[in-house]
């Protein structure tokens, strides 16, 4: 079997094996196109498999007390709420309660003052008609 050149089709679709031969065809620096994992990101190849799982454990406690308190301040917020509500219901039935008192306590006075009016003009007709 003959020997292919470097130019081959065959060798050409294929990927670089080393960044050396990625240069070689022109592909620019092959060590660009590797992924890079950050620092913070590293710390589990470098740490023991159970200190990680300790401290996965812990941020799974920390996020249920915090869901936890999240709940309750959001239950408290509620009763709160309908507490506010309640009582503005109340001081709104109240003062429902005392204009519907001043109406009518208006309205008698209304009819008095009528009653007076249409005596004192019966008495003047009276009066006058002597």
């Amino acid at each position: 079997m003959a020997k292919q050149n470097a130019g081959s089709p065959e060798k050409a679709n294929r990927a670089p094996k080393t960044p050396r031969e990625a240069e070689k065809r022109g592909e620019g620096n092959a060590a660009s196109s590797e992924v890079r994992v950050p620092k913070e990101a590293s710390k589990i190849m470098t740490q023991p498999l159970p200190l990680i799982l300790d401290e996965i454990e812990e941020s799974i406690k920390a996020a249920n007390l915090a869901a936890k308190n999240a709940r309750d301040a959001a239950d408290e917020a509620r009763k709160a709420g309908e507490k506010a509500a309640n009582e503005a219901a109340r001081v709104a039935a109240e003062a429902i309660g005392k204009v519907e008192q001043t109406a009518k306590n208006a309205l008698r006075l209304a009819e008095l003052l009528n009653s007076a009016i249409i005596e004192a003009s019966q008495g003047l007709e009276r009066k006058l008609t002597k």
